[in-house]
């Protein structure tokens, strides 16, 4: 095989026949040497073949920032849907809260109806002055201002930002000063753009996973207390049957 052959064998083969051109390439790259030991010929191929790897390399690493971009994206998307749905359930839960205010005041005017004695301290009143009725209801829409106001701006529709991180060009130091580099200044600058865009994203994830967080625990206690009215009006339906 020919990647057995010493480089200088491979090199004599090469130039008893046809293949000039191939055999000098062949030559620049086996050469470990300096600088001064290299034709310009020499020189020349192998800043040809550094700028062709380099080049390879931003495209590579363009590549990977826009399919991170995309990730980014869908995963902002998969939040947003997220945070609706759990908009949905805390309104399910409101809306339990309210419908139970009713049918405590049915429960006590049947009481009346019923003649049965009915407790100055109404406990339906009672249990909405309690400590663990206001944490829950009273206070749930200054803290969702809160943590909404906390958000960074930056994220708007399909990932794209309104701010980039990173300074600008030039990226890389020309050698050949042809339109490889100009691509590979191109494609660097694109890269900084993209990372910048990614950070934002980034920030704008982490504040709608914590404002979610704060969301989840809100709902928790909601439904907790929910529980306890629920069982306590049960408690007096249970009275008035029997």
């Amino acid at each position: 095989m020919l990647s057995s052959v010493p480089p200088e064998q491979l090199l004599g083969i090469l130039t008893s026949g046809k293949s000039t051109e191939l055999a000098v390439a062949a030559s620049a790259v086996s050469k470990p040497g300096t600088m001064a030991d290299m034709t310009v010929e020499d020189i020349n191929l192998r800043a040809n073949h550094l700028t062709d790897e380099s080049l390879e390399s931003t495209r590579r690493m363009l590549q990977m920032a826009e399919e991170s971009r995309e990730t980014g994206v869908k995963t902002l998307t998969m939040l947003d849907e997220q945070g609706e749905q759990l908009h949905r359930v805390e309104e399910g839960m409101d809306q339990i809260n309210e419908d139970m205010k009713h049918a405590e005041k049915n429960l006590t005017n049947l009481t009346k109806c019923c003649g049965l004695c009915v407790c100055p301290c109404d406990r339906a009143k009672n249990f909405e002055v309690s400590d663990r009725y206001k944490k829950t209801w009273g206070t749930s829409t200054e803290s969702s201002a809160k943590v909404v106001s906390s958000q960074p701006s930056g994220t708007t529709q399909n990932g794209q930002q309104t701010s980039s991180g990173g300074p600008g060009g030039p990226y890389i130091k020309r050698i050949t000063n042809d339109a490889r580099e100009d691509e590979m200044e191109e494609n660097l600058d694109q890269v900084g753009s993209l990372i910048g865009n990614l950070k934002n994203m980034a920030l704008d994830m982490g504040t709608e996973i914590e404002k979610q967080n704060n969301q989840i625990d809100r709902i928790t206690v909601k439904a907790e207390t929910n529980k306890v009215r629920i069982d306590e009006a049960n408690q007096r339906a249970n009275k008035l049957i029997k």
